[in-house]
């Protein structure tokens, strides 16, 4: 069954918490849902990739440690290791030597690829914020590979946008101040 009805009354179960019922609006399930929510538009941004294999590569690959991070903070014993991690900065790295330099800030969009994947950066560094603040609550003790990770991810999805606009041939459009 897809529903019990459980959470009619706004409350929610999460593992890791004694079965206690929780308010839908508390740090916890915020952090969820917004981890849910980045996970659910990169599956969308994968299905809009037409000609990257490498873009949606890299986007599978955030997805699983998504889904990691979603059963850390939850209350599993599962944590994103060191190498997750390397393996964003290697790929971050790797695009940055194809991309021209960034001279200054970029407006988003050119393609519509790279929009969303400047909207996906966006909400992943929300559900960053979301995962700190279930921390510093002391909810959850995070891995210190966790949130390098999730800081690392808005930079990749970055480095993403700006590829999927050059691999385009689509240059950057900075704002005038």
């Amino acid at each position: 069954m897809l529903y019990t009805g459980k959470g009619d009354g706004g409350t929610t179960k999460v593992f890791g918490c004694d079965q206690q019922r929780i308010s839908k609006s508390s740090e916890l399930p915020e952090a969820l849902g917004a981890l849910d929510e980045l996970n659910a538009f990169l599956g969308f941004v994968k299905m809009r990739v037409k000609e990257s294999a490498r873009i949606a590569g890299a986007i599978r690959a955030a997805q699983e440690s998504l889904f990691i991070i979603q059963a850390e903070v939850a209350g599993a014993d599962k944590r994103v290791g060191k190498e997750r991690v390397e393996e964003v900065e290697a790929l971050v790295n790797t695009i940055e030597k194809e991309i021209p330099p960034i001279t200054s800030f970029s407006i988003a969009g050119g393609t519509e690829l790279s929009a969303l994947l400047d909207v996906a950066r966006t909400l992943s560094r929300r559900a960053e914020r979301r995962v700190v603040a279930v921390g510093e609550l002391g909810l959850r003790t995070l891995s210190p590979e966790t949130l390098a990770y999730l800081n690392r991810l808005s930079s990749l999805l970055f480095a993403l946008a700006r590829l999927a606009n050059h691999e385009a041939g689509v240059a950057d459009e900075h704002p005038r101040y």
